[in-house]
């Protein structure tokens, strides 16, 4: 019946800005779509950025994305590039449990305010 994920959604203040944050910040591409709307490609899946006014329901507000993304490299790698970045790390790297059993994470907050997790499959990082 569910096969997968297709896309989350993240409100934001400004898209372009969050792009680039996303691009520097973890390389993450830009994706147009629509009436000028953008995403950001992860694997086969996207996030979309919308905006206050743009969203089909009343409920969101900036800031209060809580999202986890997967990555193959060590968290250490990961944890460097952010800190080069001047990204404060918020939590980690701790042990959590995944979709598919436990993984490693760091997290952090995009300018917005989102909660950002990224994870690693197998085993911690020395």
């Amino acid at each position: 019946m569910i096969t997968g994920i297709d896309h989350l959604v993240l409100t934001v203040r400004d898209p372009d800005a969050s792009v680039a944050f996303f691009g520097r910040a973890l390389g993450l591409e830009p994706i147009r779509f629509g009436a000028g709307r953008l995403a950001l490609r992860v694997g086969d899946q996207k996030i979309n950025l919308q905006t206050l006014g743009q969203e089909t329901r009343n409920h969101a507000c900036i800031g209060s994305g809580d999202i986890c993304l997967l990555t193959d490299v060590p968290l250490a790698d990961v944890v460097a590039r952010l800190t080069a970045e001047g990204i404060a790390i918020v939590e980690g790297p701790v042990q959590k449990s995944g979709a598919r059993g436990p993984v490693t994470s760091v997290y952090f907050n995009d300018p917005d305010g989102n909660l950002i997790e990224i994870s690693r499959y197998g085993t911690p990082d020395p």
